[in-house]
């Protein structure tokens, strides 16, 4: 099941500053690459996790409904969803209520329940049903685990620490994997 980022995080899990105070960095020159870095770094711990660490907005698209009646959610901790439509045969958008769905927090992955006597079936095949939802720990970095923030450190230290390394650089540090090894959310 395809996701697709429609809205990333509206603020990174470190700023500028605290990278550039974490790296020991004190002059401007390498802002632009910091800042792409704490970028790299956060998607990295995202990937690793399967979490979004700050609220972001997804695409979920599916060919058919499931006859369980339950999705489980590619990108966690889900929050809610903000929207669905499917596709007729001539790829209008036909919409579906959002009160077709019920998320389910309580597990990891989060579970989207579908009410199928709410939805219609898409007129395409392939990609005809595409669900909208916010995953992530909240707006801001208050509700991010600090173990989750460290990751973030470690990898951004490290990039910046090999970026001069032609081909492919150095494995991850170890201590990441102690980091974001409570965090990762399982594959059903």
């Amino acid at each position: 099941m395809p996701v697709l980022l429609l809205a990333g995080p509206s603020v990174e899990p470190i700023t500028l500053a605290e990278a550039k105070a974490f790296l020991r960095v004190d002059h401007d020159a390498e802002d632009t690459l910091i800042g792409s870095l704490i970028i790299a770094a956060r998607a990295t711990v995202e990937a690793l996790t399967r979490r979004a660490l700050i609220d972001q907005s997804w695409r979920i698209v599916r060919d058919t409904w499931p006859v369980s009646g339950l999705i489980a959610a590619p990108i966690n901790p889900l929050r809610e969803v903000t929207g669905a439509h499917v596709l007729d045969l001539a790829g209008a958008e036909l919409p579906v209520p959002v009160g077709a769905f019920i998320c389910d927090f309580a597990r990891l992955p989060g579970l989207i329940r579908v009410d199928r006597s709410m939805v219609i079936a898409p007129g395409r095949a392939i990609a005809g049903i595409a669900i909208d939802v916010i995953a992530g720990h909240g707006t801001d970095v208050d509700h991010v685990p600090s173990p989750l923030i460290e990751a973030v450190r470690v990898v951004l230290a490290h990039f910046y620490e090999h970026r001069d390394v032609p081909g492919p650089s150095s494995a991850l540090p170890e201590r990441l994997d102690a980091l974001v090894a409570p965090f990762r959310v399982m594959r059903l």
